[in-house]
């Protein structure tokens, strides 16, 4: 039994690992055409504006997939590209690796010596078999969605309506966790339990819209976490399932389109810009957590997701 424990977190992680580049490959081995015929290439300028909303977006908990969907669109921009999108999102770790590397170091380190010494009780251990695991729903739903779903999911799920009807979802349960939500625990009590929780909740986060730091900052209230706990380690969670699409995105980006620098110059600006905005979202929302509640964005999904249906009503957004 002990053998059996001491090789549960290796494997989670790297189960974690394959499974994720398995489905985010998937979208961008079976896409390349689509991709190319419907993709609008950005300038310097409207990249380091949409670096913005993805950085500005990806953690406050509002949705970057609805606001990097809507903004172009409004803005007459068309379509980035799902390459672009994924490259950016590169920034948005980056800013989280900065923010976290002192905590990461010691959650990883402190894991790795837990698992050597036995230790399965020790918090850090806990915490990291938590991501490995909580990445895992995500990952196996997402693919099965992939696999047998592809092509009502990027014709139907990804619309403007759902991603609107999603925002407007999540607006209630954000509500009902504020009010519902104990918020009596701290990091330092969290469990391997809370990220298979938190990583069920992450699920949600495959319909636009919903957004992966909304799913699981409400799952997390609703388990008892306190608001900046929540936040914090809905960060984390988050890192293995932004990062891999972004890699993936990347790959395809430079094989696509290596030595134009049309192309090369504005995703980089991009993502240097999701980065300093990603990094300052952090940084303002675990601050604005401590003693403010989330009912700010409560509000603001609710009045975007009414506001979006409003425009698609009148024609002024196409609902694609």
């Amino acid at each position: 039994m002990g053998i059996s424990k001491r090789i549960f977190f290796p494997i989670l992680t790297a189960l974690s690992a394959i499974l994720s580049v398995a489905i985010f490959s998937l979208p961008v081995l079976g896409s390349e055409t689509t991709a190319v015929a419907t993709t609008t290439q950005m300038n310097i300028w409207q990249a380091i504006v949409l670096g913005f909303v993805q950085g500005a977006t990806e953690f406050i908990p509002i949705s970057s997939t609805a606001h990097l969907k809507a903004v172009p669109v409004l803005l007459g921009w068309g379509d980035p590209g799902v390459a672009f999108s994924a490259m950016i999102q590169l920034g948005s770790i980056g800013a989280v690796l900065w923010y976290f590397w002192r905590l990461l170091i010691e959650v990883i380190g402190g894991a790795f010596v837990a698992l050597k010494r036995s230790d399965y009780q020790d918090n850090n251990f806990k915490i990291a078999v938590g991501i490995a695991v909580g990445t895992l729903p995500i990952v196996f739903f997402g693919l099965l969605i992939k696999v047998f779903f592809e092509d009502f999911y990027e014709n139907s799920v990804r619309s403007m309506t759902m991603i609107a009807l999603a925002s407007i979802l999540m607006s209630v349960l954000m509500g009902l966790a504020e009010k519902l939500g104990s918020r009596k625990r701290n990091f330092d009590k969290l469990s391997a339990k809370d990220g298979i929780l938190m990583g069920f909740g992450q699920l949600l986060a495959i319909v636009p819209g919903a957004s992966r730091s909304g799913s699981t900052i409400t799952t997390g209230l609703f388990m008892g976490l306190e608001r900046e706990t929540a936040a914090k380690f809905s960060f984390l969670l988050g890192i293995p399932a932004i990062t891999l699409p972004g890699i993936v995105g990347l790959k395809d980006l430079l094989e696509a389109d290596l030595g134009n620098m049309n192309v090369l110059m504005p995703s980089i600006a991009g993502l240097i810009s999701s980065a300093i905005f990603s990094y300052l979202a952090i940084a303002w929302l675990l601050n604005f957590l401590k003693t403010r509640s989330n009912w700010i964005f409560v509000w603001y999904r609710l009045v975007f997701g009414i506001a979006i249906l409003g425009l698609i009503s009148t024609g002024i957004l196409q609902n694609i």
